[in-house]
């Protein structure tokens, strides 16, 4: 029994169009017309559809099915290949729906940071920013401890630095640095490859460097920028008294 065009795509589940485009691409052979210009299909038509529909819902591409034999072992070795490919995908999709998951369960913000959906809230804009900017320069690791430093991070401090003016004066800077002074130090002590991290880079040292000063300039105002600049020096100099020798009484 022959069948048309549109027969044939209720028949397989597929669309009169998709037929149109195998016939394109020359997956499927082109029928015979029937005596009023239609088209007729048969059973090796029919098969022929069938077998192309399967490769496809396997992921198989158009491309790759006409060009493949698909019974011999360049086809064992591309299902292979896709194998791999949708493992890959697979896990993308887990890690997207994990996500998801902790966005919806600590209420965070939809674009907070991979991995920081707990303490999206305590974040300013800019401090967001910069961790988004961090999970392409440094490694998993490095991460983790910016983790660990966000939750442990005062947040009247975090909310004084957040709201500082651009002109705020002499006083109102010093006095900033000297609070957050001692948070840095104790960052510094716990997480000592802050001092030197190019061994939790991801990126090369040269990129790293010229992305966070970009970053830095673009997000902060010049009095924050100014309050962190002294608020590090600060903590490096109490970091290295205590790393200084005691010297025994005589």
């Amino acid at each position: 029994m022959p069948w048309s065009t549109r027969e044939l795509a209720e028949l397989t589940g597929t669309t009169v169009n998709t037929i149109r485009h195998y016939h394109r691409l020359g997956l499927l052979a082109e029928p015979e017309r029937r005596s009023n210009g239609y088209k007729q299909y048969g059973i090796r038509h029919l098969v022929g559809l069938l077998r192309v529909r399967r490769l496809a819902e396997l992921g198989v591409g158009l491309t790759q099915i006409g060009r493949t034999d698909m019974a011999g072992d360049h086809a064992r070795d591309s299902l292979r290949n896709l194998d791999a490919e949708l493992a890959g995908r697979i896990e993308r999709l887990e890690k997207a729906r994990s996500d998801i998951a902790a966005i919806l369960t600590d209420d965070a913000p939809a674009d907070a940071p991979a991995g920081f959906t707990a303490v999206a809230s305590r974040l300013s804009e800019a401090d967001s920013a910069i961790i988004h900017i961090y999970s392409r320069l440094y490694d998993a690791d490095a991460l983790e401890d910016v983790r660990a430093m966000v939750d442990a991070d005062t947040d009247a401090v975090s909310a004084r630095l957040e709201g500082l003016p651009p002109d705020a004066d002499e006083a109102a800077r010093a006095g900033l640095a000297e609070q957050l002074a001692p948070i840095v130090a104790r960052n510094l002590i716990d997480f000592p490859w802050l001092r030197a991290p190019e061994s939790r880079l991801s990126q090369p040292g040269h990129v790293t460097r010229r992305t966070l000063v970009e970053a830095m300039l673009e997000l902060y105002n010049p009095a924050q920028l100014d309050v962190l600049s002294r608020a590090g020096i600060l903590a490096d100099e109490r970091v290295r008294a205590l790393d200084q020798p005691v010297e025994n009484a005589d």
